[in-house]
């Protein structure tokens, strides 16, 4: 006689504080545990990190689920790499980003099928000075962005809140200077911003590198080195695409890993939130996580 299977269990954590954090999730509820998963509602207690409260309750569970946005999930990193736990991710945030670059479906109830139906496959990650990130992690502009950016917009206005603040920094933004080491080489370069992305999609529509995925192995360096913001404009559609390394004026290469060096300590900017400064020394983590999400052949655009 076949035994049965004991039902998963599922640490079960959603961001009140996420776009659409607050919104109705008993029939999300409903479909994973009707799917055989038995859920295990946890939050962080004071001064507790959800890495933290992973690796408190990595021996009460089989998986993580976690509904919210990219910010969550960054702040879920480091205890899903320590422990192992594979993740389930429903996207409850304002661009999720990371969703969109490992094809999940934009509808959080339809993410959750996806969790009872698929395997987990591994992702790579990025790091700089030991800060981890799914998507991308920058220097100059999309600092000041994320910088000026509060939540309280972010969740009035959603992905127009990204526009409406870069409008108004492009105005005042400057070139700075930045030293580039790579593959045995140093550069130095002149610069509005510097990406370096593990995945393919950031800051709520962008796109790192058109065939970028976050399981290539690769990271993608591109440098904004316009002299006018009006020249950057033009560059919107190639950015949206992914395509802007066609462009004279940007610098762009794969590699495992950069060091960038400013004359001045410069605050990066990782999956949204500023997270540590320059000297910032980046490498990928090859296959670190494994996530609930279809297969997607290298080079497809995701949903």
């Amino acid at each position: 006689m076949t035994q049965a299977k004991p039902p998963r269990r599922a640490l079960f954590i959603i961001n009140p504080n996420a776009r659409s954090g607050r919104k109705p999730i008993d029939p999300i509820r409903k479909a994973l545990e009707t799917g055989g998963l038995t859920l295990v509602d946890a939050s962080p207690d004071k001064d507790e990190s959800i890495s933290d409260l992973i690796r408190r309750m990595q021996d009460a569970c089989d998986l993580v689920i976690i509904g919210g946005g990219d910010g969550t999930l960054n702040a879920a990193a480091a205890g899903l790499v320590e422990t192992g736990l594979p993740l389930g991710v429903l996207p409850l945030g304002t661009a999720n980003d990371f969703a969109r670059t490992i094809g999940l479906p934009p509808v959080p109830l339809k993410a959750a099928e996806l969790i009872l139906s698929t395997e987990p496959r591994p992702i790579d990650l990025g790091e700089v000075n030991g800060n981890l990130f799914f998507n991308v992690a920058s220097i100059g502009f999309s600092a000041e962005l994320a910088a000026e950016l509060t939540e309280k917009a972010k969740k009035r206005w959603g992905k127009l809140g990204y526009a409406i603040v870069a409008a108004r920094l492009l105005a005042r933004s400057r070139l700075f200077t930045a030293y580039v080491e790579h593959d045995g080489s140093v550069e130095t370069i002149r610069t509005m911003q510097v990406s370096v992305g593990n995945g393919r999609h950031y800051g709520g529509g962008m796109t790192v590198e058109e065939t970028a995925t976050a399981d290539d192995g690769r990271l993608d360096f591109y440098s904004l080195e316009v002299d006018h913001w009006w020249r950057l404009l033009g560059l919107l559609p190639s950015l949206r695409k992914g395509t802007h390394g066609r462009w004279d004026d940007v610098r762009a290469f794969q590699t495992t890993q950069v060091t960038i060096k400013t004359s001045k300590p410069r605050p990066v900017n990782t999956d949204g939130d500023l997270t540590t400064w320059t000297p910032a020394h980046f490498r990928i983590r090859e296959k670190a996580i494994r996530v609930f999400a279809p297969a997607i052949p290298a080079g497809t655009a995701s949903v």
